[in-house]
Formats: C-alpha cells, sequence, structure tokens
C-alpha cells in the first residue's frame, strides 16, 4: 500500500482524519473521534501490510475486524 492510499483510508468515514501540520515528510494527523497520529508520507515506498495493521488497530483504536472493512472499500 502506497501513504496516499493510507491517507485516504484514515480520511474516509468512519475515521475522518485530517491533516493538521507538517513538518518536512512527517504530517500530524487528528480526528474527533480518534487518537492524534503522525504520519511518515514517503510517496514512493510500499507500507508493509504489518504498519498497515499497527497504524489502524493500534494507533487509531480499530479492531481488526473494522480495519479490514476499512481496507476492503479502497478496492
Amino acid at each position: 500500500m502506497k501513504a496516499r492510499q493510507l491517507l485516504d483510508v484514515l480520511a474516509r468515514p468512519p475515521l475522518r482524519y485530517r491533516v493538521v501540520r507538517q513538518t518536512g515528510s512527517h504530517r500530524r494527523l487528528r480526528s474527533a473521534a480518534g487518537y492524534p497520529l503522525t504520519f511518515a508520507w514517503h510517496d514512493g515506498a510500499d507500507i508493509p501490510p504489518g504498519v498497515v495493521r499497527t497504524v489502524l488497530v493500534r494507533q487509531v483504536g480499530l479492531s481488526v475486524q473494522e480495519a479490514l472493512q476499512c481496507l476492503r472499500k479502497t478496492r
């Protein structure tokens, strides 16, 4: 998954994260319902599935099933 795709997943309902600050390649995201999240933006690199899972499950607070549903909507 590319950085743009993960940002799209985070921006869609029900998560609705938005970029509130950017410093270099790091973007700070915030959502009314979730925790703040720092996102390293490297467009050319693929984000490994384990990192995507860590972001959605541990950092955002979704269950594994909820995370999979969010990812299925991108296909």
